[in-house]
Protein backbone atom coordinates (compact mmCIF):
# COMPACT_ATOMS: atom_id res chain seq x y z
CA UNK A 1 0.00 0.00 0.00
CA UNK A 2 1.48 3.41 -1.19
CA UNK A 3 2.36 5.74 2.04
CA UNK A 4 3.27 9.41 1.76
CA UNK A 5 4.78 10.94 4.82
CA UNK A 6 4.24 15.01 3.20
CA UNK A 7 0.63 16.84 4.72
CA UNK A 8 1.81 18.98 1.95
CA UNK A 9 2.01 16.51 -1.19
CA UNK A 10 -1.86 16.56 -2.20
CA UNK A 11 -2.15 20.29 -2.02
CA UNK A 12 0.93 20.54 -4.25
CA UNK A 13 -0.26 18.22 -7.05
CA UNK A 14 -3.74 19.79 -6.63
CA UNK A 15 -1.90 23.10 -7.98
CA UNK A 16 0.32 21.23 -10.91
CA UNK A 17 -2.71 18.91 -12.21
CA UNK A 18 -5.27 22.29 -12.91
CA UNK A 19 -2.36 23.87 -14.56
CA UNK A 20 -1.64 21.03 -16.81
CA UNK A 21 -4.96 19.84 -17.94
CA UNK A 22 -7.86 22.81 -18.69
CA UNK A 23 -11.17 20.42 -19.04
CA UNK A 24 -13.95 21.54 -21.79
CA UNK A 25 -16.47 23.79 -20.16
CA UNK A 26 -13.83 25.24 -17.44
CA UNK A 27 -15.92 27.93 -14.62
CA UNK A 28 -13.76 30.99 -15.62
CA UNK A 29 -12.89 31.15 -11.80
CA UNK A 30 -14.13 29.81 -8.49
CA UNK A 31 -17.23 31.84 -7.90
CA UNK A 32 -18.64 30.66 -10.99
CA UNK A 33 -18.05 27.10 -9.90
CA UNK A 34 -19.65 28.24 -6.78
CA UNK A 35 -22.65 30.07 -8.58
CA UNK A 36 -23.06 26.59 -10.40
CA UNK A 37 -23.22 24.53 -7.69
CA UNK A 38 -25.60 26.94 -5.16
CA UNK A 39 -28.26 26.86 -8.26
CA UNK A 40 -28.62 23.26 -7.56
CA UNK A 41 -31.18 22.04 -5.43
CA UNK A 42 -29.72 21.73 -1.78
CA UNK A 43 -31.88 19.46 0.47
CA UNK A 44 -30.04 21.12 3.13
CA UNK A 45 -31.51 24.42 2.95
CA UNK A 46 -35.34 22.40 2.22
CA UNK A 47 -37.87 22.03 5.04
CA UNK A 48 -37.36 18.38 5.93
CA UNK A 49 -41.44 18.29 5.73
CA UNK A 50 -40.98 19.00 2.15
CA UNK A 51 -38.55 16.06 1.22
CA UNK A 52 -40.00 12.51 0.76
CA UNK A 53 -37.64 9.46 0.15
CA UNK A 54 -39.20 9.58 -3.27
CA UNK A 55 -36.87 12.80 -3.53
CA UNK A 56 -33.56 10.81 -3.85
CA UNK A 57 -32.73 8.66 -6.53
CA UNK A 58 -29.76 6.65 -6.19
CA UNK A 59 -29.99 5.55 -10.01
CA UNK A 60 -29.00 9.08 -11.34
CA UNK A 61 -25.48 8.94 -9.21
CA UNK A 62 -24.38 5.74 -10.43
CA UNK A 63 -25.53 7.16 -13.91
CA UNK A 64 -23.21 10.31 -12.71
CA UNK A 65 -20.17 8.46 -11.82
CA UNK A 66 -20.35 6.12 -14.46
CA UNK A 67 -20.04 8.86 -16.62
CA UNK A 68 -16.99 10.20 -15.04
CA UNK A 69 -15.73 6.96 -15.36
CA UNK A 70 -16.29 5.50 -12.09
CA UNK A 71 -13.58 7.83 -9.66
CA UNK A 72 -15.75 6.39 -6.54
CA UNK A 73 -14.09 2.41 -7.29
CA UNK A 74 -10.47 3.54 -7.39
CA UNK A 75 -9.92 4.26 -4.11
CA UNK A 76 -10.12 2.17 -0.93
CA UNK A 77 -13.54 3.27 1.13
CA UNK A 78 -14.32 3.51 4.66
CA UNK A 79 -17.96 4.62 4.64
CA UNK A 80 -19.72 5.78 8.29
CA UNK A 81 -23.36 6.36 8.37
CA UNK A 82 -25.50 7.17 11.55
CA UNK A 83 -27.29 9.68 13.39
CA UNK A 84 -24.59 11.50 15.64
CA UNK A 85 -21.01 11.58 15.76
CA UNK A 86 -20.23 10.39 12.15
CA UNK A 87 -18.00 13.69 11.35
CA UNK A 88 -16.17 13.09 14.72
CA UNK A 89 -15.45 9.77 13.69
CA UNK A 90 -14.20 10.54 10.61
CA UNK A 91 -12.25 13.06 11.85
CA UNK A 92 -10.27 10.77 14.50
CA UNK A 93 -9.82 8.08 11.53
CA UNK A 94 -8.21 10.87 9.21
CA UNK A 95 -6.09 12.23 11.52
CA UNK A 96 -4.47 8.40 12.52
CA UNK A 97 -4.43 7.82 8.91
CA UNK A 98 -2.19 10.60 7.92
CA UNK A 99 -0.34 10.35 10.86
CA UNK A 100 0.26 6.63 10.38
CA UNK A 101 2.08 8.00 6.69
CA UNK A 102 -1.04 7.40 4.30
CA UNK A 103 -2.32 9.98 2.15
CA UNK A 104 -6.07 10.84 3.00
CA UNK A 105 -9.32 11.87 1.02
CA UNK A 106 -12.23 13.15 3.14
CA UNK A 107 -14.92 13.97 2.32
CA UNK A 108 -17.82 15.07 5.26
CA UNK A 109 -20.74 17.67 5.27
CA UNK A 110 -22.11 19.89 6.27
CA UNK A 111 -19.25 23.02 5.72
CA UNK A 112 -18.43 25.58 8.67
CA UNK A 113 -17.09 28.06 6.22
CA UNK A 114 -16.12 27.07 3.07
CA UNK A 115 -17.18 24.78 0.76
CA UNK A 116 -13.94 23.01 0.17
CA UNK A 117 -13.86 21.91 3.78
CA UNK A 118 -15.82 18.96 2.73
CA UNK A 119 -13.35 17.84 0.51
CA UNK A 120 -9.80 17.52 1.97
CA UNK A 121 -6.65 15.96 1.20
CA UNK A 122 -4.32 15.21 4.16
CA UNK A 123 -6.92 17.15 6.50
CA UNK A 124 -6.13 20.41 3.90
CA UNK A 125 -9.05 21.98 1.41
CA UNK A 126 -8.70 21.23 -2.05
CA UNK A 127 -7.62 24.29 -4.16
CA UNK A 128 -9.94 26.31 -5.93
CA UNK A 129 -8.49 25.78 -9.18
CA UNK A 130 -8.90 21.64 -8.47
CA UNK A 131 -11.95 22.61 -7.19
CA UNK A 132 -13.09 24.11 -10.57
CA UNK A 133 -11.93 21.57 -12.59
CA UNK A 134 -13.27 18.69 -11.05
CA UNK A 135 -16.47 20.47 -10.69
CA UNK A 136 -16.33 21.22 -14.10
CA UNK A 137 -16.11 17.57 -15.12
CA UNK A 138 -19.03 16.92 -13.23
CA UNK A 139 -21.12 19.38 -14.37
CA UNK A 140 -20.77 18.03 -18.06
CA UNK A 141 -21.25 14.64 -17.04
CA UNK A 142 -24.77 15.66 -15.07
CA UNK A 143 -25.97 17.26 -18.47
CA UNK A 144 -24.63 13.97 -20.27
CA UNK A 145 -27.37 12.37 -18.26
CA UNK A 146 -29.77 15.05 -17.09
CA UNK A 147 -32.40 13.83 -20.00
CA UNK A 148 -32.81 10.30 -18.71
CA UNK A 149 -32.37 11.15 -14.86
CA UNK A 150 -33.10 14.73 -14.53
CA UNK A 151 -30.97 17.52 -12.90
CA UNK A 152 -27.91 16.25 -10.51
CA UNK A 153 -28.56 18.25 -6.91
CA UNK A 154 -25.88 20.27 -4.72
CA UNK A 155 -25.08 17.43 -2.70
CA UNK A 156 -24.86 14.58 -5.63
CA UNK A 157 -21.98 17.58 -7.21
CA UNK A 158 -20.20 17.62 -4.24
CA UNK A 159 -20.20 13.84 -3.68
CA UNK A 160 -19.08 13.26 -7.52
CA UNK A 161 -16.68 16.14 -7.18
CA UNK A 162 -15.14 14.59 -4.35
CA UNK A 163 -14.72 11.06 -6.21
CA UNK A 164 -13.05 12.35 -8.83
CA UNK A 165 -11.02 14.86 -6.70
CA UNK A 166 -10.15 11.33 -4.65
CA UNK A 167 -9.42 9.67 -7.85
CA UNK A 168 -7.11 12.04 -9.73
CA UNK A 169 -5.31 12.87 -6.81
CA UNK A 170 -4.70 8.84 -6.14
CA UNK A 171 -5.33 9.42 -2.68
CA UNK A 172 -4.20 6.15 -0.80
CA UNK A 173 -7.84 5.95 1.18
CA UNK A 174 -11.12 8.06 1.26
CA UNK A 175 -13.07 8.18 4.19
CA UNK A 176 -16.66 9.05 3.40
CA UNK A 177 -19.76 10.65 5.44
CA UNK A 178 -23.14 9.99 4.29
CA UNK A 179 -25.49 13.22 3.93
CA UNK A 180 -28.54 11.84 5.10
CA UNK A 181 -29.66 8.38 6.13
CA UNK A 182 -27.63 5.79 4.08
CA UNK A 183 -29.59 3.94 2.22
CA UNK A 184 -30.72 6.21 -0.59
CA UNK A 185 -27.78 8.82 0.28
CA UNK A 186 -25.55 9.68 -3.21
CA UNK A 187 -22.21 8.47 -1.27
CA UNK A 188 -24.32 4.91 -0.85
CA UNK A 189 -22.43 4.14 -4.65
CA UNK A 190 -19.65 3.14 -3.05
CA UNK A 191 -18.21 -0.04 -2.71
CA UNK A 192 -16.52 0.22 1.31
CA UNK A 193 -13.59 -2.33 2.27
CA UNK A 194 -14.80 -0.87 5.91
CA UNK A 195 -18.22 0.32 7.30
CA UNK A 196 -18.88 2.30 10.44
CA UNK A 197 -21.78 3.16 12.27
CA UNK A 198 -22.43 5.84 15.18
CA UNK A 199 -25.44 6.41 17.29
CA UNK A 200 -28.71 5.80 15.79
CA UNK A 201 -31.53 8.58 17.33
CA UNK A 202 -34.47 9.70 16.28
CA UNK A 203 -34.12 12.69 13.28
CA UNK A 204 -35.06 13.49 9.82
CA UNK A 205 -38.10 11.64 10.81
CA UNK A 206 -40.44 13.12 7.88
CA UNK A 207 -37.57 11.49 5.77
CA UNK A 208 -36.03 8.46 7.67
CA UNK A 209 -39.24 7.16 9.50
CA UNK A 210 -40.32 7.62 13.02
CA UNK A 211 -38.87 4.87 14.92
CA UNK A 212 -35.37 3.52 15.79
CA UNK A 213 -36.20 0.46 13.90
CA UNK A 214 -36.67 1.99 10.65
CA UNK A 215 -33.93 4.86 10.73
CA UNK A 216 -31.63 1.73 11.76
CA UNK A 217 -32.59 0.67 8.58
CA UNK A 218 -31.86 3.33 6.43
CA UNK A 219 -28.46 3.82 7.74
CA UNK A 220 -27.55 -0.44 7.14
CA UNK A 221 -28.34 -0.05 4.04
CA UNK A 222 -24.59 1.06 3.44
CA UNK A 223 -23.50 -2.32 4.24
CA UNK A 224 -21.50 -4.07 1.14
CA UNK A 225 -21.37 -8.19 0.81
CA UNK A 226 -17.83 -9.20 1.82
CA UNK A 227 -17.05 -5.54 4.12
CA UNK A 228 -16.83 -5.50 7.41
CA UNK A 229 -19.51 -3.15 9.42
CA UNK A 230 -18.72 -2.16 12.83
CA UNK A 231 -21.35 -0.68 15.21
CA UNK A 232 -20.62 1.55 18.43
CA UNK A 233 -22.96 0.21 21.06
CA UNK A 234 -26.95 0.74 20.27
CA UNK A 235 -30.17 -0.35 22.10
CA UNK A 236 -31.01 -3.69 21.20
CA UNK A 237 -33.83 -3.13 18.46
CA UNK A 238 -31.20 -0.89 16.42
CA UNK A 239 -28.58 -4.40 16.84
CA UNK A 240 -31.56 -6.36 16.34
CA UNK A 241 -32.12 -4.65 12.51
CA UNK A 242 -28.16 -4.19 11.71
CA UNK A 243 -27.60 -8.40 12.30
CA UNK A 244 -30.77 -8.92 10.21
CA UNK A 245 -29.27 -6.64 7.61
CA UNK A 246 -25.23 -8.10 7.55
CA UNK A 247 -26.99 -11.52 7.10
CA UNK A 248 -28.98 -10.23 3.94
CA UNK A 249 -26.16 -9.33 2.55
CA UNK A 250 -23.06 -11.39 3.77
CA UNK A 251 -21.62 -8.20 5.56
CA UNK A 252 -19.55 -9.14 8.44
CA UNK A 253 -21.02 -7.17 11.88
CA UNK A 254 -19.02 -6.49 14.45
CA UNK A 255 -20.38 -4.45 17.46
CA UNK A 256 -18.38 -2.88 20.50
CA UNK A 257 -18.93 -5.12 23.97
CA UNK A 258 -20.65 -7.34 22.08
CA UNK A 259 -18.62 -9.16 19.41
CA UNK A 260 -14.95 -7.56 20.85
CA UNK A 261 -14.09 -6.10 23.69
CA UNK A 262 -15.17 -2.04 24.14
CA UNK A 263 -14.99 -0.01 27.45
CA UNK A 264 -14.64 3.98 28.04
CA UNK A 265 -13.74 5.24 31.34
CA UNK A 266 -13.68 8.95 32.22
CA UNK A 267 -10.43 9.66 33.91
CA UNK A 268 -8.30 12.80 34.99
CA UNK A 269 -4.72 13.30 33.74
CA UNK A 270 -2.23 16.07 35.07
CA UNK A 271 -1.87 17.42 31.26
CA UNK A 272 -5.67 17.34 29.87
CA UNK A 273 -7.13 17.08 33.44
CA UNK A 274 -10.83 14.78 33.01
CA UNK A 275 -11.19 13.33 29.87
CA UNK A 276 -12.72 10.05 28.47
CA UNK A 277 -10.43 7.07 27.68
CA UNK A 278 -11.09 4.06 25.87
CA UNK A 279 -10.13 0.28 25.20
CA UNK A 280 -10.97 -1.59 22.19
CA UNK A 281 -9.93 -5.02 20.75
CA UNK A 282 -8.56 -8.21 22.53
CA UNK A 283 -5.85 -10.11 22.57
CA UNK A 284 -3.16 -8.62 20.31
CA UNK A 285 -4.43 -6.46 18.24
CA UNK A 286 -6.13 -4.29 20.51
CA UNK A 287 -5.35 -0.80 21.84
CA UNK A 288 -5.43 -0.09 25.40
CA UNK A 289 -6.31 3.17 27.27
CA UNK A 290 -6.45 4.96 24.54
CA UNK A 291 -6.81 9.20 25.19
CA UNK A 292 -10.11 10.40 23.70
CA UNK A 293 -8.75 14.13 21.67
CA UNK A 294 -12.48 15.47 21.82
CA UNK A 295 -14.50 17.01 24.10
CA UNK A 296 -16.95 15.19 25.96
CA UNK A 297 -17.94 11.09 27.09
CA UNK A 298 -19.74 10.52 24.08
CA UNK A 299 -16.97 11.04 22.20
CA UNK A 300 -15.45 7.69 23.72
CA UNK A 301 -17.99 5.84 21.68
CA UNK A 302 -16.67 7.92 18.19
CA UNK A 303 -13.31 7.30 19.37
CA UNK A 304 -13.82 3.42 19.60
CA UNK A 305 -15.43 3.09 16.42
CA UNK A 306 -12.72 4.74 14.84
CA UNK A 307 -9.80 2.40 16.42
CA UNK A 308 -12.08 -0.60 15.48
CA UNK A 309 -11.92 0.88 12.14
CA UNK A 310 -7.91 1.13 11.98
CA UNK A 311 -7.67 -2.68 13.85
CA UNK A 312 -9.71 -3.79 10.94
CA UNK A 313 -7.69 -2.09 7.89
CA UNK A 314 -4.46 -4.01 9.42
CA UNK A 315 -6.50 -6.69 7.92
CA UNK A 316 -6.21 -5.33 4.55
CA UNK A 317 -2.77 -4.61 4.56
CA UNK A 318 -2.41 -1.31 6.23
CA UNK A 319 0.55 -0.38 8.19
CA UNK A 320 -1.06 1.39 11.58
CA UNK A 321 1.34 1.41 14.54
CA UNK A 322 0.61 2.69 17.66
CA UNK A 323 2.33 5.01 18.34
CA UNK A 324 1.40 6.84 14.91
CA UNK A 325 -2.47 6.50 16.03
CA UNK A 326 -1.74 7.69 19.22
CA UNK A 327 0.24 10.54 17.63
CA UNK A 328 -3.05 11.12 15.20
CA UNK A 329 -5.56 10.76 18.08
CA UNK A 330 -3.60 14.16 19.70
CA UNK A 331 -3.58 16.20 16.35
CA UNK A 332 -7.27 15.93 15.60
CA UNK A 333 -8.91 18.91 14.36
CA UNK A 334 -12.06 20.07 16.47
CA UNK A 335 -13.80 21.53 13.33
CA UNK A 336 -17.17 23.07 15.13
CA UNK A 337 -17.18 20.16 17.75
CA UNK A 338 -16.44 22.27 20.91
CA UNK A 339 -13.90 24.04 18.88
CA UNK A 340 -12.20 27.05 20.67
CA UNK A 341 -11.75 30.10 18.70
CA UNK A 342 -11.04 32.79 21.50
CA UNK A 343 -8.82 32.49 24.31
CA UNK A 344 -10.04 35.39 27.07
CA UNK A 345 -13.31 34.96 27.56
CA UNK A 346 -13.16 31.49 26.21
CA UNK A 347 -15.68 31.12 23.25
CA UNK A 348 -16.73 27.65 22.18
CA UNK A 349 -18.50 26.81 18.96
CA UNK A 350 -20.75 23.48 18.61
CA UNK A 351 -22.60 22.55 15.59
CA UNK A 352 -25.14 20.24 18.34
CA UNK A 353 -28.94 20.28 16.62
CA UNK A 354 -30.81 17.66 18.37
CA UNK A 355 -31.64 17.18 21.72
CA UNK A 356 -29.18 14.37 22.67
CA UNK A 357 -26.03 16.54 21.09
CA UNK A 358 -27.31 19.02 23.39
CA UNK A 359 -27.39 17.46 26.43
CA UNK A 360 -24.14 15.92 25.74
CA UNK A 361 -22.04 19.27 24.55
CA UNK A 362 -23.48 21.11 27.53
CA UNK A 363 -22.53 17.83 29.99
CA UNK A 364 -19.44 18.26 28.25
CA UNK A 365 -18.35 21.61 29.01
CA UNK A 366 -19.16 21.66 32.38
CA UNK A 367 -17.25 18.65 32.89
CA UNK A 368 -13.75 19.95 31.11
CA UNK A 369 -14.11 23.59 30.53
CA UNK A 370 -13.16 25.75 33.51
CA UNK A 371 -15.56 29.42 33.81
CA UNK A 372 -17.54 31.65 35.99
CA UNK A 373 -20.25 31.55 34.41
CA UNK A 374 -21.62 30.67 30.55
CA UNK A 375 -23.53 33.04 28.18
CA UNK A 376 -25.16 30.41 25.24
CA UNK A 377 -25.67 31.99 22.21
CA UNK A 378 -28.74 29.98 20.44
CA UNK A 379 -29.87 29.25 17.10
CA UNK A 380 -31.68 26.49 15.25
CA UNK A 381 -33.42 25.51 12.04
CA UNK A 382 -37.18 25.40 12.22
CA UNK A 383 -37.75 21.82 11.20
CA UNK A 384 -35.70 20.64 14.47
CA UNK A 385 -36.74 19.76 18.26
CA UNK A 386 -36.45 23.36 19.38
CA UNK A 387 -38.80 22.86 22.41
CA UNK A 388 -36.38 19.87 23.79
CA UNK A 389 -33.49 21.61 22.70
CA UNK A 390 -34.64 24.50 25.09
CA UNK A 391 -35.06 22.14 28.03
CA UNK A 392 -31.57 21.46 28.25
CA UNK A 393 -30.30 25.13 27.69
CA UNK A 394 -32.46 25.94 30.76
CA UNK A 395 -30.76 23.45 33.11
CA UNK A 396 -26.81 24.91 32.09
CA UNK A 397 -27.27 28.08 31.00
CA UNK A 398 -26.73 31.21 33.16
CA UNK A 399 -27.66 33.50 29.86
CA UNK A 400 -29.44 32.90 26.73
CA UNK A 401 -29.40 34.71 23.60
CA UNK A 402 -31.24 33.69 20.62
CA UNK A 403 -30.50 34.50 16.84
CA UNK A 404 -30.71 32.85 13.63
CA UNK A 405 -27.71 32.43 10.93
CA UNK A 406 -28.23 34.38 8.01
CA UNK A 407 -27.22 31.76 5.55
CA UNK A 408 -29.75 29.30 6.72
CA UNK A 409 -32.96 29.78 5.15
CA UNK A 410 -34.61 27.04 7.36
CA UNK A 411 -33.03 29.27 10.52
CA UNK A 412 -36.22 29.54 13.32
CA UNK A 413 -37.20 33.30 13.83
CA UNK A 414 -34.92 34.30 16.94
CA UNK A 415 -38.22 36.44 18.32
CA UNK A 416 -40.08 32.97 18.22
CA UNK A 417 -37.55 31.14 19.80
CA UNK A 418 -37.03 33.45 22.98
CA UNK A 419 -40.92 34.05 23.38
CA UNK A 420 -41.04 30.07 23.58
CA UNK A 421 -38.66 30.06 26.05
CA UNK A 422 -39.74 32.79 28.21
CA UNK A 423 -43.12 31.80 28.11
CA UNK A 424 -42.09 28.02 29.05
CA UNK A 425 -39.73 28.34 31.32
CA UNK A 426 -40.67 31.89 32.97
CA UNK A 427 -37.03 33.11 32.31
CA UNK A 428 -35.50 36.07 31.00
CA UNK A 429 -33.54 35.88 27.28
CA UNK A 430 -32.68 37.78 24.52
CA UNK A 431 -32.78 38.09 20.92
CA UNK A 432 -31.16 39.61 17.45
CA UNK A 433 -31.57 38.85 14.02
CA UNK A 434 -28.23 38.42 13.40
CA UNK A 435 -25.17 36.75 15.25
CA UNK A 436 -22.60 39.92 14.87
CA UNK A 437 -25.51 41.75 17.09
CA UNK A 438 -25.71 38.80 19.37
CA UNK A 439 -22.10 38.35 19.57
CA UNK A 440 -21.85 42.19 20.98
CA UNK A 441 -24.44 42.20 23.55
CA UNK A 442 -23.16 38.95 25.05
CA UNK A 443 -19.54 40.63 25.41
CA UNK A 444 -21.38 43.39 27.07
CA UNK A 445 -21.90 40.94 30.30
CA UNK A 446 -19.20 38.46 29.97
CA UNK A 447 -16.13 38.81 32.46
CA UNK A 448 -12.87 37.28 31.39
CA UNK A 449 -13.27 33.94 33.11
CA UNK A 450 -16.54 33.47 31.53
CA UNK A 451 -17.40 31.15 29.08
CA UNK A 452 -19.42 32.02 25.55
CA UNK A 453 -21.15 29.05 24.10
CA UNK A 454 -22.64 29.41 19.96
CA UNK A 455 -24.53 25.96 19.53
CA UNK A 456 -27.64 24.71 17.64
CA UNK A 457 -26.70 24.60 13.92
CA UNK A 458 -23.12 24.08 11.75
CA UNK A 459 -25.12 26.73 9.92
CA UNK A 460 -24.57 29.12 12.87
CA UNK A 461 -21.27 27.79 14.02
CA UNK A 462 -19.78 28.54 10.98
CA UNK A 463 -20.88 31.69 10.47
CA UNK A 464 -19.25 32.38 14.20
CA UNK A 465 -16.18 31.00 13.48
CA UNK A 466 -16.28 33.64 10.05
CA UNK A 467 -16.77 36.83 12.17
CA UNK A 468 -14.06 35.59 14.51
CA UNK A 469 -11.72 34.95 11.90
CA UNK A 470 -12.22 38.39 10.38
CA UNK A 471 -11.99 40.23 13.33
CA UNK A 472 -8.11 38.59 14.32
CA UNK A 473 -7.25 39.19 10.70
CA UNK A 474 -8.38 43.02 10.47
CA UNK A 475 -5.35 45.45 11.68
CA UNK A 476 -6.19 46.34 14.97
Amino acid sequence: MPRSGDTNQGESRSKNRAKANPAPGLFVNYQAALDFLNSRVNFEQIHSKKITQESFKLDRMHALVKALGDPHLAVPVVHIAGSKGKGSTCAMLESCLRSSGYTTGLFTSPHLTDERQRVRINGSMVDKDLFGIALSQCKDAAVSIAKEHGQATYFELLTAMAFVVFAQEAVDIVILETGLGGRLDCTNVANPVVVGLTSIHLEHTDVLGNTLEKIATEKAGIMKPKATAISVPQPDQVIEVFRTKSKEVDCNLVVLGQDTLYSCRFQSATTRGPHPKVCVGQGEDCFEHMSVPLLGEHQGANCGLALAIILELRNHDFDLPEQQIIAGLQHTPRQGRLEKINGRPKVYIDGAHTPESIKETLKAVAQQVSFDSMVVIFGCSSDKQSGAMLKELKARADKIIFTKASSNPRAMDPIKLSKQYAERFDRSCESYTSPAQAIKAAGMSLGSDDLLLILGSFYLAGEVKSLFEAKAASPA
